[in-house]
């Protein structure tokens, strides 16, 4: 019975990480260029003494979805979507360089160009700052031009290019943080060919309706194992009074 017992629990246990990493999924549906994470579960053996059938569960994230979420025009100068494949260059928030592709961005009080969620955006020569400019527009190659204050409208001056990759998919993987990062902890190389659209934005490409269906079916799943763990230890009292009978 302590073996039905084992498995059960670790199965609860690794059906709970699931349920957390789909939840994870669920509250950022509406988040600016989140991909989803898919998870998986897998039977593991026991290494070390006992019988070979010793096994245990293990949840795991096998890969990132990558596909494209759908494109929101918005109007505002300074929100741009990724045209297919590639990613913005951005500063972690432990000094690393990470890849995204939420386009959200903003100039804050010191004239640095951030991200929604407040992280610098890399340029040719590292981290963008805007000077007070009365426009800012970016191109379809990311760079970026101003009109100074008080210049005429016809006055454009280029100022820096937001620095836009394309490493291959299978090079990259997502950090705890969210960014994406390559697997050797280089840094990914500018793409001329990445291009992107201004007054635009892409949500998130995770699917509502089947992350509640998968929350459901993984609920299903745990109170499954709170059963067999149940069966086991009503089995296992039975064998007791059974040997109790015998003596």
């Amino acid at each position: 019975m302590d073996n039905m017992i084992y498995l059960a629990m670790n199965g609860a246990q690794q059906i709970m990480l699931a349920q957390a990493a789909n939840a994870n999924n669920l509250a950022n549906v509406n988040t600016t260029g989140f991909r989803q994470d898919f998870e998986q579960f897998r039977a593991m053996p026991v290494f070390g003494e006992g019988l070979p059938s010793r096994v245990y569960a293990m949840t795991e994230r096998p890969q990132t979805d990558y596909q494209q979420g759908s494109m929101i025009s918005t109007g505002r100068e300074l929100d741009i979507s990724v045209q297919g494949e590639g990613f913005i260059a951005v500063l972690g928030k432990d000094g690393r360089e990470g890849y995204t592709r939420a386009g959200d961005l903003q100039i804050n009080e010191n004239g640095q160009l951030l991200t929604g969620t407040g992280l610098p955006v890399m340029g040719d020569g590292g981290p963008i700052a805007i000077p007070p400019a009365e426009k800012v527009e970016i191109g379809s190659d990311g760079t970026i031009s101003i009109r100074p204050i008080g210049s005429p409208e016809s006055d454009l001056a280029i100022l820096d290019r937001i620095k836009l990759v394309r490493p291959d998919l299978n090079d990259v993987f997502k950090d705890n943080d969210g960014l994406m990062r390559l697997k050797n902890g280089g840094e990914a190389p500018l793409d001329a060919t990445v291009t992107v659209a201004s007054g635009t934005l892409e949500s998130s490409n995770v699917n509502a309706v089947s992350a509640l269906v998968n929350m459901i079916e993984l609920q299903r799943q745990y109170e499954m194992q709170i059963k067999m763990m149940a069966t086991a230890d009503e089995t296992g009292a039975a064998s007791a009074r059974l040997l109790q009978l015998g003596a």
